[in-house]
């Protein structure tokens, strides 16, 4: 059996989701094909010489122990370890800097400047977002009017507009293909999802962003906002450790994921070549 080092965090606090239940299921899944040792990704070097895979799951924010994950791929690069994700994304596994970068070439994202020099790009709105460049979890997030917007201190952060929006939307991809989609509702719930079935202009919109992308393997989770309009803007390109919500799906859905998963993981066999140290 190939020994996989699955890395979580089963006591992150994280609203609306529970790492413990998502993790521990996954791997009561995989065990039947793995020999699978669970562990903090704080845990991660000293069993990295243990391992032939190492899945790089629900870890959360890595702004809590950067420095440790700067060392963590350098020792996996070194050793020429083979990873899932793949740690060659060019989302937020780098931080939040794709989003003006998109921005600029003209991709359907929310619109996003870095300096306030340039709010003239935004045009005027009544409120705007201040996001941190190596964020997640929605740390550090403000909400600002214009005069307070003015008044604030943007170093290390990115400007949006606030964007009023129908619905959140998510979709999963697995090696870059499509497994399924999930939504919310209700805009002020975020993580309360529910099964969607997206339309064809749905998926070449979620498919756009992971031919951006190019990661060589892994899962990734594209969120978007959907608009009165009926189109969609790009949230965030989650390709290091994305949340799956499998809880959300039917018996079906499921049973579906976790067999292409457990193909997936067992069919990896060649080192990454391309992995480089985070850069913020």
């Amino acid at each position: 059996m190939k020994n996989i080092l699955y890395l979580t965090d089963l006591y992150y606090e994280a609203n609306g989701r529970v790492y413990s239940e998502e993790d521990l299921y996954i791997t009561s899944r995989l065990r039947s094909h793995f020999d699978i040792t669970i562990a903090h990704p704080l845990e991660a070097i000293p069993l990295l010489n243990e391992t032939d895979l190492v899945v790089f799951r629900n870890t959360g924010p890595v702004i809590g122990y950067q420095e440790y994950f700067n060392e963590f791929l350098n020792a996996v690069k070194q050793r020429s370890m083979l990873t899932f994700n793949s740690f060659d994304g060019k989302g937020d596994i780098k931080g939040k800097q794709y989003l003006p970068e998109l921005t600029k070439l003209g991709y359907p994202v929310i619109p996003t400047i870095e300096d306030k020099d340039q709010l003239h790009q935004l045009g005027e709105h009544e409120k705007y977002v201040l996001k941190l460049k190596n964020g997640a979890d929605s740390i550090g997030m403000q909400i600002l009017n214009a005069q307070e917007l003015g008044n604030a201190d943007v170093t290390g952060m990115l400007i949006q507009p606030f964007i009023n929006f129908t619905y959140e939307v998510s979709f999963y991809f697995l090696n870059n293909k499509f497994q399924y989609a999930l939504y919310a509702p209700n805009p002020n719930k975020r993580w309360e999802l529910s099964a969607h079935e997206p339309t064809q202009e749905d998926l070449d919109f979620a498919e756009k962003f992971i031919k951006w992308n190019n990661m060589t393997h892994g899962i990734t989770r594209i969120d978007a906002c959907k608009l009165p309009d009926g189109s969609l803007l790009l949230v965030e390109l989650e390709d290091l450790n994305p949340y799956l919500s499998i809880d959300r799906l039917n018996d079906e859905k499921r049973e579906r994921f976790i067999k292409n998963l457990q193909e997936v993981l067992t069919d990896l066999k060649e080192p990454l070549d391309k992995i480089m140290p985070q850069e913020i």
